[in-house]
Protein backbone atom coordinates (compact mmCIF):
# COMPACT_ATOMS: atom_id res chain seq x y z
CA UNK A 1 0.00 0.00 0.00
CA UNK A 2 1.12 3.51 -0.74
CA UNK A 3 1.60 5.85 2.17
CA UNK A 4 0.25 9.33 2.15
CA UNK A 5 0.89 12.59 4.24
CA UNK A 6 -1.77 15.54 4.17
CA UNK A 7 -0.33 18.86 5.91
CA UNK A 8 -3.40 21.79 5.87
CA UNK A 9 -1.92 24.88 4.27
CA UNK A 10 -4.78 27.42 4.73
CA UNK A 11 -8.12 27.15 6.16
CA UNK A 12 -10.91 29.55 5.80
CA UNK A 13 -14.70 30.00 5.69
CA UNK A 14 -14.31 29.37 1.88
CA UNK A 15 -11.83 27.39 1.24
CA UNK A 16 -9.40 24.81 2.49
CA UNK A 17 -5.80 24.04 0.60
CA UNK A 18 -3.72 20.64 1.44
CA UNK A 19 -0.13 19.78 0.24
CA UNK A 20 -0.35 16.18 -0.15
CA UNK A 21 2.21 13.55 -0.86
CA UNK A 22 2.05 9.89 -1.73
CA UNK A 23 4.77 7.53 -1.80
CA UNK A 24 3.38 5.83 -4.81
CA UNK A 25 4.81 2.31 -4.02
CA UNK A 26 1.28 0.82 -5.15
CA UNK A 27 1.67 0.09 -8.86
CA UNK A 28 -1.63 -1.80 -9.55
CA UNK A 29 -5.13 0.30 -9.04
CA UNK A 30 -5.66 0.72 -5.21
CA UNK A 31 -8.72 0.21 -3.85
CA UNK A 32 -11.78 2.28 -4.74
CA UNK A 33 -12.06 5.52 -2.45
CA UNK A 34 -14.17 8.50 -2.79
CA UNK A 35 -13.83 12.44 -2.07
CA UNK A 36 -16.51 13.45 -0.01
CA UNK A 37 -16.90 17.37 -1.39
CA UNK A 38 -15.46 18.22 -5.16
CA UNK A 39 -12.27 18.81 -4.92
CA UNK A 40 -9.79 20.16 -7.47
CA UNK A 41 -6.52 18.90 -7.46
CA UNK A 42 -3.36 20.13 -8.95
CA UNK A 43 -0.12 17.62 -9.15
CA UNK A 44 3.53 19.63 -8.79
CA UNK A 45 5.55 16.38 -8.84
CA UNK A 46 5.83 13.33 -9.95
CA UNK A 47 2.98 11.29 -11.81
CA UNK A 48 -0.07 8.55 -10.73
CA UNK A 49 -3.09 7.43 -13.11
CA UNK A 50 -6.36 8.13 -12.08
CA UNK A 51 -9.29 5.72 -13.05
CA UNK A 52 -12.94 6.62 -12.53
CA UNK A 53 -14.58 2.80 -14.05
CA UNK A 54 -13.21 2.41 -17.59
CA UNK A 55 -11.64 5.96 -17.79
CA UNK A 56 -8.12 7.06 -17.12
CA UNK A 57 -6.50 10.45 -16.85
CA UNK A 58 -2.69 11.02 -16.27
CA UNK A 59 -2.06 13.47 -13.44
CA UNK A 60 0.99 15.63 -13.98
CA UNK A 61 2.09 19.17 -13.31
CA UNK A 62 0.45 20.04 -16.52
CA UNK A 63 -3.13 19.25 -15.63
CA UNK A 64 -5.93 19.84 -12.97
CA UNK A 65 -7.51 17.27 -11.89
CA UNK A 66 -11.75 17.18 -10.60
CA UNK A 67 -12.35 15.01 -7.90
CA UNK A 68 -16.02 14.88 -7.97
CA UNK A 69 -18.04 14.38 -4.83
CA UNK A 70 -19.10 10.80 -3.39
CA UNK A 71 -17.39 9.54 -7.63
CA UNK A 72 -15.66 6.35 -6.77
CA UNK A 73 -11.51 6.43 -8.48
CA UNK A 74 -9.15 3.80 -7.98
CA UNK A 75 -5.20 5.23 -8.36
CA UNK A 76 -2.63 3.96 -9.79
CA UNK A 77 1.92 4.88 -9.99
CA UNK A 78 3.13 3.41 -13.25
CA UNK A 79 6.28 5.60 -12.45
CA UNK A 80 8.96 5.33 -9.28
CA UNK A 81 9.28 8.41 -6.95
CA UNK A 82 5.54 8.83 -5.88
CA UNK A 83 3.88 12.44 -6.74
CA UNK A 84 2.54 15.70 -4.62
CA UNK A 85 -0.37 17.55 -4.97
CA UNK A 86 -1.64 20.79 -4.04
CA UNK A 87 -5.80 19.92 -3.10
CA UNK A 88 -7.66 22.25 -2.91
CA UNK A 89 -11.48 21.97 -1.22
CA UNK A 90 -13.83 24.87 -2.46
CA UNK A 91 -17.22 25.59 -0.81
CA UNK A 92 -20.26 24.08 -2.60
CA UNK A 93 -21.80 27.83 -3.38
CA UNK A 94 -18.11 29.38 -4.52
CA UNK A 95 -17.44 26.56 -6.46
CA UNK A 96 -20.90 26.67 -8.33
CA UNK A 97 -20.33 30.41 -9.40
CA UNK A 98 -16.67 29.86 -10.45
CA UNK A 99 -17.24 26.74 -12.81
CA UNK A 100 -17.92 27.18 -16.03
CA UNK A 101 -21.95 26.10 -16.99
CA UNK A 102 -20.27 24.03 -19.88
CA UNK A 103 -18.36 21.69 -17.84
CA UNK A 104 -20.73 20.52 -15.35
CA UNK A 105 -23.46 18.25 -15.57
CA UNK A 106 -26.66 19.99 -14.48
CA UNK A 107 -28.69 19.08 -11.60
CA UNK A 108 -27.83 19.82 -7.60
CA UNK A 109 -24.04 20.29 -6.54
CA UNK A 110 -21.12 20.58 -9.34
CA UNK A 111 -19.99 17.16 -10.69
CA UNK A 112 -17.41 18.42 -13.40
CA UNK A 113 -17.78 16.20 -17.19
CA UNK A 114 -14.32 15.55 -17.42
CA UNK A 115 -11.65 14.06 -15.17
CA UNK A 116 -9.15 16.81 -15.91
CA UNK A 117 -8.28 19.81 -17.62
CA UNK A 118 -4.45 21.01 -18.82
CA UNK A 119 -3.55 24.31 -17.01
CA UNK A 120 -1.20 27.46 -18.79
CA UNK A 121 1.99 27.88 -17.14
CA UNK A 122 0.48 31.23 -14.95
CA UNK A 123 -1.78 28.70 -13.21
CA UNK A 124 1.03 26.48 -12.39
CA UNK A 125 3.41 29.74 -11.23
CA UNK A 126 0.81 30.02 -8.99
CA UNK A 127 0.26 26.28 -7.64
CA UNK A 128 3.97 27.18 -6.57
CA UNK A 129 4.10 30.41 -5.60
CA UNK A 130 1.12 29.57 -3.23
CA UNK A 131 3.01 26.49 -1.92
CA UNK A 132 6.06 28.13 -1.19
CA UNK A 133 4.17 30.84 0.72
CA UNK A 134 2.52 29.07 2.91
CA UNK A 135 5.30 27.02 3.89
CA UNK A 136 7.26 29.66 4.70
CA UNK A 137 4.32 31.70 6.41
CA UNK A 138 5.59 34.71 4.37
CA UNK A 139 1.63 35.62 3.00
CA UNK A 140 -1.20 36.41 4.80
CA UNK A 141 -4.65 34.22 4.38
CA UNK A 142 -6.79 37.02 2.65
CA UNK A 143 -3.67 37.34 -0.01
CA UNK A 144 -3.71 33.48 0.01
CA UNK A 145 -7.76 33.33 -0.51
CA UNK A 146 -7.50 36.05 -3.14
CA UNK A 147 -4.01 33.86 -4.84
CA UNK A 148 -6.20 30.87 -5.11
CA UNK A 149 -9.39 32.21 -6.27
CA UNK A 150 -7.07 33.73 -9.09
CA UNK A 151 -5.35 29.87 -9.92
CA UNK A 152 -9.27 28.42 -9.72
CA UNK A 153 -10.44 31.20 -12.78
CA UNK A 154 -6.83 31.03 -14.63
CA UNK A 155 -7.06 27.01 -14.34
CA UNK A 156 -11.26 27.17 -15.45
CA UNK A 157 -11.03 29.42 -17.76
CA UNK A 158 -11.85 28.43 -22.03
CA UNK A 159 -8.45 30.59 -22.96
CA UNK A 160 -5.46 29.04 -20.47
CA UNK A 161 -7.02 25.57 -20.33
CA UNK A 162 -8.22 22.71 -22.62
CA UNK A 163 -10.04 19.71 -22.15
CA UNK A 164 -8.54 16.41 -23.25
CA UNK A 165 -10.19 15.74 -26.89
CA UNK A 166 -9.91 13.17 -29.55
CA UNK A 167 -11.03 8.94 -28.98
CA UNK A 168 -9.89 7.05 -26.56
CA UNK A 169 -7.12 4.88 -28.49
CA UNK A 170 -5.44 8.19 -29.05
CA UNK A 171 -5.76 9.82 -25.40
CA UNK A 172 -4.11 6.38 -24.68
CA UNK A 173 -1.62 6.33 -27.17
CA UNK A 174 -0.78 10.44 -25.45
CA UNK A 175 -0.90 9.00 -22.15
CA UNK A 176 1.52 6.66 -22.88
CA UNK A 177 4.16 9.68 -24.27
CA UNK A 178 3.06 11.78 -20.88
CA UNK A 179 4.19 8.19 -19.13
CA UNK A 180 7.89 8.59 -20.98
CA UNK A 181 8.17 11.92 -20.74
CA UNK A 182 7.75 12.11 -16.99
CA UNK A 183 10.06 9.30 -16.67
CA UNK A 184 12.87 10.76 -17.51
CA UNK A 185 12.85 15.05 -17.67
CA UNK A 186 16.43 15.76 -17.99
CA UNK A 187 16.45 12.86 -21.28
CA UNK A 188 16.76 14.81 -24.96
CA UNK A 189 14.24 12.69 -26.64
CA UNK A 190 14.16 12.43 -29.99
CA UNK A 191 11.34 11.83 -32.06
CA UNK A 192 12.53 9.08 -33.30
CA UNK A 193 13.50 7.85 -29.61
CA UNK A 194 10.01 8.39 -28.93
CA UNK A 195 8.33 6.92 -31.52
CA UNK A 196 10.38 3.67 -31.22
CA UNK A 197 9.54 3.52 -27.26
CA UNK A 198 5.74 4.14 -28.25
CA UNK A 199 5.89 1.77 -30.81
CA UNK A 200 4.61 4.65 -33.38
CA UNK A 201 5.75 6.64 -36.42
CA UNK A 202 7.39 9.92 -35.77
CA UNK A 203 4.54 11.78 -37.51
CA UNK A 204 1.95 10.27 -36.50
CA UNK A 205 2.87 10.53 -32.81
CA UNK A 206 3.34 14.47 -32.87
CA UNK A 207 0.03 14.56 -34.94
CA UNK A 208 -2.21 12.52 -32.01
CA UNK A 209 -0.32 14.47 -29.04
CA UNK A 210 -1.07 17.74 -30.49
CA UNK A 211 -4.69 16.88 -31.18
CA UNK A 212 -5.15 15.26 -27.66
CA UNK A 213 -3.45 17.74 -25.90
CA UNK A 214 -3.28 21.04 -27.98
CA UNK A 215 0.34 22.10 -27.88
CA UNK A 216 3.14 20.44 -29.14
CA UNK A 217 4.90 17.31 -27.58
CA UNK A 218 7.95 19.36 -27.00
CA UNK A 219 6.34 22.26 -25.45
CA UNK A 220 4.51 19.73 -23.02
CA UNK A 221 7.99 18.63 -22.09
CA UNK A 222 9.27 21.88 -21.32
CA UNK A 223 6.37 22.37 -19.33
CA UNK A 224 6.76 19.89 -17.19
CA UNK A 225 10.49 20.76 -16.45
CA UNK A 226 9.90 23.78 -15.66
CA UNK A 227 7.32 22.73 -13.42
CA UNK A 228 10.03 20.89 -11.64
CA UNK A 229 11.91 23.69 -11.71
CA UNK A 230 9.64 26.31 -9.55
CA UNK A 231 8.96 22.65 -7.12
CA UNK A 232 13.06 22.67 -6.12
CA UNK A 233 13.63 26.20 -6.76
CA UNK A 234 13.15 26.64 -2.51
CA UNK A 235 15.36 23.84 -1.83
CA UNK A 236 18.18 24.59 -4.37
CA UNK A 237 21.10 27.66 -4.71
CA UNK A 238 23.29 26.26 -7.36
CA UNK A 239 20.97 26.88 -10.45
CA UNK A 240 23.67 25.87 -13.18
CA UNK A 241 23.31 22.34 -11.52
CA UNK A 242 19.05 22.85 -11.42
CA UNK A 243 19.38 23.50 -15.20
CA UNK A 244 21.65 20.57 -15.99
CA UNK A 245 19.71 18.12 -14.11
CA UNK A 246 16.31 18.97 -16.05
CA UNK A 247 18.07 18.93 -19.11
CA UNK A 248 18.54 22.25 -20.49
CA UNK A 249 21.52 22.95 -22.21
CA UNK A 250 22.78 25.73 -20.56
CA UNK A 251 21.81 28.15 -17.49
CA UNK A 252 21.01 30.99 -20.03
CA UNK A 253 18.63 28.29 -22.04
CA UNK A 254 16.81 27.72 -18.37
CA UNK A 255 16.72 31.05 -17.17
CA UNK A 256 14.96 32.48 -20.87
CA UNK A 257 12.74 29.21 -20.75
CA UNK A 258 11.80 29.72 -17.01
CA UNK A 259 11.36 33.46 -17.77
CA UNK A 260 9.30 33.53 -21.16
CA UNK A 261 6.94 31.04 -19.30
CA UNK A 262 6.54 32.74 -15.42
CA UNK A 263 7.35 36.52 -16.53
CA UNK A 264 10.27 36.66 -13.77
CA UNK A 265 13.69 34.91 -14.16
CA UNK A 266 13.82 32.09 -11.12
CA UNK A 267 16.40 33.92 -9.12
CA UNK A 268 13.19 36.53 -9.06
CA UNK A 269 10.84 34.25 -8.04
CA UNK A 270 12.79 32.40 -5.36
CA UNK A 271 13.00 35.35 -3.89
CA UNK A 272 9.19 36.23 -4.36
CA UNK A 273 8.29 32.81 -2.27
CA UNK A 274 11.01 33.44 0.59
CA UNK A 275 10.27 35.35 3.54
CA UNK A 276 11.46 38.91 3.83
Amino acid sequence: MSSFTSQVLLSTETLTLRDVHCSGTCRHRSAEECAASTQLVFPYRGLYLRHVASDQTVADANHVLFFNAQQGYQVSHPLDGGDACLSLDVSPALLAELAPTAWVHAGEGTVFRAQSQRIDARAQALVALLRHSLDHGNIEPLEAEALTLTLVCRSLGPRTSRAPTSTHARRRLADRVKMLLASDLSRRWTLAEIGAEIGSSPVYLTQVFKQVEGVPLYRYQLQLRLARALDLLGKVEDLSALAAELGFSSHSHFANAFRQAYGRSPTEFRQASRPA
